[in-house]
């Protein structure tokens, strides 16, 4: 957990409440979209080793959310989260429960009532709150017990690891704002296989210390270790090609929530020399299409967009704003 984000959890015995304050280093598009799109969910909800696996979710008023939490020998830990109210990138409240694979509530724990709000709170940092409010003074003190506090923390890191890992390495290969043009390629987990092959034919060499794993990431104490089945997997790794094109590659298997088909897995990347330039681009190329991601400033350090423009070409515009 960064040190400079705010973090403060109280327990209220007096209105049956536990009060979460949190601050994480992205806008508030991203953080809004890990709190409520089920495939970011499985990757940050349950504090390690769980893991969380979506098994539907319906996220609108009168929806709910089936999921299991998986023990490290595989034992399902069902629960679901029945949403109340929602605002979209505002807020959202929701009753949470334990319950069977086919959603039938388990009466014999408590039954907590989660209000979620979001706001900007600086530039690149998204503020939560979250209280969570429990029928009587005996509910909040049970949960309490079974480590909640220590549970939802490491979830909460989970998160801010996720945040962080996808573009700590490409923002350390890009060392100036020259212009170029990449490729980048998404792979179901593969990507080291295809770029060896890739290697042998362009016979050119990797940039920087080569294919970097998420295992290869240093351990940091501010956050939880990278599970096991995510280590191995591919988290960015460049190749130069010829006429100075670059392919970029990165993992995105189904084991992290990906599903990836012909047409999601490649988008040009415009890397311009100006800021001005990037908006110019991102503008005009996608009009008319479909833009999913805005251009603006992210927590990874650049000015960043995403689009498919009018002819169903992905793209990506990203001018490099942190040295």
């Amino acid at each position: 957990m960064n040190p400079h984000l705010q973090f403060d959890f109280k327990v209220d015995k007096e209105k049956n409440t536990i009060d979460v304050q949190r601050e994480f280093a992205a806008d508030l598009d991203l953080v809004w979209d890990a709190w409520t799109k089920p495939e970011l969910l499985d990757l940050w909800w349950a504090p390690k080793p769980y893991q969380t696996r979506t098994k539907s979710m319906d996220f609108r008023k009168g929806g709910f959310w089936l999921y299991a939490m998986l023990s490290p020998e595989n034992i399902a830990h069902w629960c679901r989260s029945d949403f109340k109210q929602i605002a979209q990138k505002s807020s959202f409240s929701g009753l949470d429960a334990f319950c069977d694979e086919n959603g039938i509530v388990n009466t014999e724990f408590p039954r907590s009532l989660w209000n979620v709000n979001f706001r900007v709170a600086q530039a690149e940092t998204t503020a939560v709150s979250i209280i969570i409010k429990y029928n009587s003074l005996a509910d909040l003190e049970k949960i309490i017990e079974l480590g909640f506090k220590e549970g939802f923390t490491m979830a909460l890191e989970n998160l801010d690891q996720y945040l962080a890992a996808r573009f700590k390495l490409r923002g350390e290969l890009r060392l100036d704002n020259t212009a170029r043009v990449c490729t980048y390629l998404n792979f179901p987990g593969n990507t080291e296989e295809a770029f060896k092959f890739y290697r042998s034919v362009f016979k050119t060499e990797f940039s920087g210390k080569g294919i970097q794993h998420f295992g290869d990431l240093p351990a940091d104490a501010d956050h939880p270790p990278i599970a096991d089945v995510i280590k191995k997997m591919v988290l960015h790794v460049e190749l130069p090609i010829t006429g100075n094109h670059v392919l970029m590659g990165t993992d995105a298997p189904k084991e992290m929530g990906f599903t990836l088909v012909q047409g999601n897995n490649m988008h040009i990347c415009i890397e311009p020399p100006t800021r001005d330039e990037a908006t110019r681009l991102f503008n005009e190329l996608s009009e008319g299409g479909n833009i999913t991601m805005p251009l603006k400033d992210m927590f990874f350090g650049s000015y960043f967009g995403e689009f498919s423009d009018k002819y169903g070409i992905n793209w990506m515009i990203n001018f490099q704003t942190k040295k």
